[in-house]
């Protein structure tokens, strides 16, 4: 073998020898560690664990791990107190003592024709009103010419010790008065020997702010079949003013007022005088106004209980 020969064969096999000694020095990747040098691998929880999904692979088959969602739950919020006047309210007690207070009222019961000095006709209808407001029982109003009052309905609120009247009026408009009697109810026999009925019913806008248009109404009962709706208005501080007067005479008779007058024909739901019959079960019974009569159909066998009930007492 040649010189060169011997050179060339020399150098390969020094080639050989470095790359075998390299590939033995550098670990190879998928050589497992010895156990006494592997670290424990990360446990990744499913609430922190984020693996990228492969490219184009559908959800719905490799879901992802998620961070749980926070289930809404429901506040419960404490029920409020209920105050000893407002459960008294809705008492048997205390609804009597509302029917009480409007039954000096009924003399209102009926229909009405009224001018007024501005030339304003009306026509008022006022009824017994037991079905709206079945806890704060009233009388209605309707007028289908009225200018001030086209529809209201006046309660009592045993809380305040005061009348409250609500309100639309001929342009839609809706106030909410409250007020007394500034005249007390008086009843004066006649040579009739009928009791004529008076007061004075002032009350007075309560919906109004500082700034606004303040109104007052005040019912002023002459007799039994004529009483005066006196209007009055005032701006900003300043002091009522009449605005308008309304004269208003009933149709038909008069009621008595005297208790011992009603006899067999009171009113089995009102005490008042009764002027309309009504039947359940081929009993009759007398009822005052269109209002009595509906809360009567509606459940006819609740009054007739409070009816005993009452005759008992």
């Amino acid at each position: 073998m040649h010189s060169s020969g011997v050179k060339n064969y020399g150098l390969m096999l020094f080639a050989i020898t470095a790359v075998s000694c390299s590939s033995q020095s550098a670990p190879q990747s998928n050589s497992p560690l010895p156990p006494t040098d592997r670290k424990p691998a990360a446990v990744e929880t499913p609430a922190t664990a984020e693996v990228a999904a492969p490219e184009g692979a559908a959800q719905e088959q490799n879901p992802l791990p998620r961070s749980p969602r926070r289930r809404a739950t429901p506040i419960e919020i404490a029920p409020a107190a209920t105050s000893q006047a407002t459960d008294a309210e809705f008492s048997p007690e205390q609804l009597e003592r509302q029917r009480e207070a409007l039954k000096p009222l009924q003399v209102l019961l009926g229909n009405w024709k009224g001018l007024s000095r501005k030339a304003h006709s009306d026509q008022p209808k006022w009824e017994y009103d037991w079905v709206t407001d079945p806890n704060h029982p009233g009388l209605r109003i309707a007028s289908d010419a009225g200018v001030y009052i086209r529809n209201g309905r006046l309660t009592y609120r045993p809380e305040s010790d005061q009348f409250e009247l609500t309100t639309t009026d001929a342009e839609g408009s809706h106030r909410t008065f409250q007020g007394t009697f500034i005249e007390p109810i008086r009843d004066v026999t006649t040579d009739e020997k009928k009791l004529q009925r008076t007061f004075k019913l002032q009350l007075t806008e309560t919906t109004a702010q500082p700034s606004d248009i303040q109104w007052r109404l005040t019912f002023n009962q002459q007799e039994n079949n004529r009483y005066i709706l006196e209007v009055d208005r005032k701006r900003n501080n300043g002091p009522f003013s009449r605005v308008d007067t309304i004269h208003t005479q009933r149709e038909g008779t008069s009621f008595a007022l005297s208790e011992s007058d009603y006899g067999s024909k009171t009113c089995i739901i009102s005490q008042g005088l009764g002027t309309i019959s009504v039947s359940y079960k081929g009993q009759s019974f007398w009822v005052c106004c269109t209002g009595c009569k509906a809360a009567f159909e509606e459940d006819p066998e609740k009054w007739i209980a409070k009816w005993e009930a009452r005759k008992k007492k």
